[in-house]
C-alpha cells in the first residue's frame, strides 16, 4: 500500500507542474501576442486616462516588433504583419530616447504630416483641428501643482480630420509648449502628443521623446479593467469598497 501511495503522490505532483506549465505557456502567448496589461502612473493623458487606471493593450493591432517579446531581445528588426496607427489612436510605444522605458500617448501626427502648435491650437498639415470648449474638468490635479487636490481646469473636445474625438485639458494659457516651431514627420515614425496638454511630456520634446520610429509600438490601448484612486495602493484590497473607481472598469478607451 505504500508503494502504491506514493506513486500516486508523484504522479499528482508531476501533474500539477504540467498544469502550470501549460498556463505559463498560455499566458506568456496570450502577454506576447495578444494582450498586455499596462498601469498608468502619470497624468499625461488626463482625463482620458487616469493615475491608476489598469488597461489591456492590443499587441497584434500594429504587428510586431522585438519590443513584443518579453525582456525585447534583438532577434529581428522592423515589424512582422506591420499596421500603421490611426490618427487618434492611443498607444502604448517604447520611448526612443530609453527603450526600456513604456510611454503612452495619443497619435496626432503620421508620416509626412506637419505638426505644429500656435496659442494652444493644434495645426495638422497648416489647418488648424477644430476644438470646442467643454465644462471645466474637476478632479485629482492634472497640473502637477504643489499641494495636489482637487483643481478645476480647462477642458476642450478636439476632433481631428479623420473625425476622432476626444478631450484634452488646459492647464495653462500660455503654457511652455503653447508655441512651437513646425514639426515634420520623418518616413515611418509617428508624432504623439498627451491629451493633458500643458503636463505631457511627448513628441513636442525632441530632445526627451520626439519622432516615434514603428518599430518601437507595442499596442493600443482598447480597455480599462481596473482603477483605483490616486495614491491608493491595489493591493490594499480592504481599502477598495473606498479606494476603486468602479465606473471605469471595462471602459473602452478612446
Amino acid at each position: 500500500m505504500s508503494v502504491t501511495s506514493g506513486t500516486k503522490t508523484e504522479s499528482g505532483v508531476g501533474e500539477t507542474v504540467r498544469v502550470v506549465i501549460h498556463a505559463l505557456l498560455i499566458a506568456l502567448v496570450i502577454r506576447t501576442f495578444l494582450f498586455q496589461p499596462f498601469n498608468i502612473p502619470s497624468g499625461s493623458m488626463k482625463a482620458t486616462l487616469l493615475v491608476g487606471d489598469y488597461l489591456f493593450v492590443s499587441k497584434y493591432s500594429y504587428g510586431y516588433s522585438h519590443y513584443s517579446i518579453p525582456f525585447s531581445p534583438p532577434l529581428f528588426s522592423g515589424r512582422i504583419w506591420g499596421s500603421d496607427p490611426n490618427r487618434g489612436d492611443i498607444v502604448v510605444f517604447r520611448l526612443p530616447k530609453d527603450d526600456s522605458t513604456d510611454y503612452i500617448k495619443r497619435v496626432i501626427g503620421l508620416p509626412g504630416d506637419h505638426i505644429q502648435m500656435k496659442d494652444g491650437l493644434l495645426y495638422i498639415n497648416d489647418v488648424p483641428v477644430e476644438r470646442q470648449r467643454m465644462s471645466e474638468y474637476v478632479g485629482e490635479d492634472p497640473c502637477g501643482s504643489e499641494g495636489g487636490g482637487i483643481s478645476r481646469v480647462k477642458r476642450w473636445k478636439e476632433t481631428l480630420p479623420n473625425g476622432v474625438s476626444y478631450e484634452t485639458l488646459d492647464c495653462a494659457d500660455n503654457g511652455y509648449m503653447d508655441n512651437t516651431n513646425v514639426y515634420t514627420v520623418p518616413s515611418g515614425h509617428f508624432f504623439m502628443m498627451g491629451d493633458n496638454r500643458d503636463n505631457s511630456t511627448d513628441s513636442r520634446f525632441l530632445g526627451q521623446v520626439g519622432y516615434v520610429p514603428a518599430e518601437n509600438l507595442i499596442g493600443r490601448a482598447q480597455m480599462i479593467f481596473f482603477s483605483i484612486g490616486e495614491g491608493e495602493h491595489a493591493w490594499m484590497f480592504w481599502r477598495w469598497p473606498w479606494s476603486v473607481r468602479w465606473s471605469r472598469f471595462f471602459k473602452i478607451v478612446r
